[in-house]
């Protein structure tokens, strides 16, 4: 029953890891364990080669001593004295048989003429060898020298095992595979652990982000604080729902003034449609409740109109560019249509600089820009003032300056810094100086018009003294 146990538990288990291997912690573990192993056996076996050359540089000085003292003793007593020499060098070799120590000397001819116990048989082959140079014979590390000064010249060889090394080596060996296995074995856990700090965050991210909803943007996604790129992508996100929230917001604010606006008229042409069929009327009154209802059918056109402009701004339909045109003849234009209007209400529309100068975009958006303007301008003028238009074109900016400014009871701040949004009006006092009620999309429609054609405009105002409409555009030279 244990066994069982067992194995389904493993069973499980493997399944559930199979079933996240897709997931992002999954990879990270995948990572880590890939980075822990691959530097871990890099370290691991860059140490073992610095012990190995660490080990063959000990044995090679070794060696080398000995083979320096020997050949500092030959000159002296060989061969007339060479049996005291054997002696002690087979004593050495004796001390220092578990490393497998000897001496061989041979004549120039490469023939043996002594060789020390522990002296390997067969003998080691050695060929094209330099002096104080050593060099690794099978399981021996050998190193020779040519004794010139003796007579009879002779070369001096002198060896020992490796043995002893490539034991420690050997178990340095099953260290590292050891070590390696560990880790193998206990970075991917390590790594899972590792991943789930991070990724649990983003599940957490993830776990709210599916539960927002358009209607209820209110909530955030939480900030750890350590301003790293997980908060900076929280910090990213938040800013995109305040984004959302406040176009949404925007959004219903706008169906709301627009159905309430688009009621205004219905209202007025059902009523008087209602009032034509309630009782037998004389023609005059047909044609006077008709006329009605074309004056409303009219208004209703006016802001349809004005709605699919609006639409068209935000589809960048008004970015489409493509008629080339002189805008100081749209001013001109503009201006003549106009000039009734202000006269009939006694009032002076200046003409300023116009300067000449060529764009490319709608010639008709951008005149129904001037018209707004303009119609703004004498609306909240009183009679006996002034309304001043110039167009000043700057060659080394590469664009122009279109001013329209009047001397009217001008706006308060705070309903400047509004001027542009749909369905805007400004303060009572200034719509009871107009003669025509507006629908408040005029000058949102100049904006966006504006903005298409790579332009921008304001406003400056002063209550009492007047407003002034800046409209700067780019121009074609």
């Amino acid at each position: 029953m244990a066994t069982r146990s067992m194995s389904e538990f493993l069973r499980s288990q493997w399944l559930r890891l199979m079933t996240q291997r897709r997931t992002l912690r999954f990879r990270l573990m995948l990572w880590n364990t890939a980075v822990v192993a691959l530097a871990t056996v890099a370290t691991l076996f860059g140490l073992r080669i610095g012990v190995r050359n660490a080990l063959f540089h000990e044995i090679d000085a070794l060696l080398k001593e000995d083979l320096e003292n020997i050949a500092l003793e030959i000159p002296e007593v060989y061969p007339p004295e060479s049996a005291a020499l054997h002696e002690e060098l087979d004593r050495k070799a004796l001390s220092h048989s578990a490393h497998r120590w000897y001496v061989r000397i041979l004549s120039t001819q490469n023939e043996e003429i002594w060789a020390s116990q522990n002296t390997p048989v067969p003998r080691l082959g050695f060929s094209n060898a330099v002096d104080f140079v050593p060099m690794t014979i099978g399981d021996f590390r050998v190193i020779q020298y040519h004794e010139n000064t003796a007579r009879p010249p002779v070369i001096i060889r002198v060896g020992a095992s490796l043995s002893l090394i490539n034991e420690d080596l050997s178990q340095i060996d099953q260290l590292v595979f050891l070590f390696v296995g560990v880790v193998l074995v206990g970075a991917p856990p390590v790594g899972y652990w590792l991943a789930g700090r991070t990724t649990g965050y983003l599940a957490e991210v993830i776990h709210t982000a599916a539960r927002l909803h358009p209607d209820q943007l209110q909530e955030r996604l939480p900030l750890r604080g350590t301003d790293d790129e997980l908060d900076q992508l929280a910090k990213t996100v938040n800013q995109l729902l305040d984004r959302i929230a406040r176009h949404l917001e925007v959004r219903r604010d706008f169906l709301a003034n627009a159905a309430h606006e688009l009621r205004t008229p219905l209202a007025a042409i059902r009523s008087s449609v209602e009032v034509a069929l309630g009782s037998n009327r004389t023609a005059t009154e047909y044609e006077e409740l008709l006329g009605e209802i074309i004056e409303e059918g009219s208004s209703l056109e006016a802001l349809v109109n004005q709605l699919l402009l609006l639409s068209e701004t935000e589809a960048d339909v008004l970015k489409n560019r493509g008629e080339r045109f002189s805008i100081d003849n749209v001013v001109y234009k503009a201006v003549e249509m106009f000039r009734g209007v202000a006269e009939a209400k006694d009032i002076q529309l200046n003409v300023g600089t116009i300067d000449r100068a060529e764009m490319e975009g709608n010639r008709q958006h951008l005149r129904q820009v001037l018209n707004n303007l303009l119609d703004n301008a004498i609306k909240f003028t009183p009679d006996g003032g002034t309304v001043s238009i110039t167009l000043t074109r700057h060659a080394t900016l590469s664009q122009f300056t279109l001013e329209v400014s009047d001397t009217g009871i001008g706006i308060r701040e705070e309903d400047r810094l509004r001027l542009f949004e749909r369905f805007f009006r400004a303060d009572n006092a200034r719509r009871r100086e107009s003669e025509t009620k507006g629908t408040g999309l005029g000058l949102s429609i100049c904006r966006a018009v504006v903005e298409a054609h790579g332009g921008t405009i304001s406003a400056t105002s002063q209550l009492g003294k007047g407003t002034t409409f800046t409209v700067v555009l780019p121009f074609h030279s």
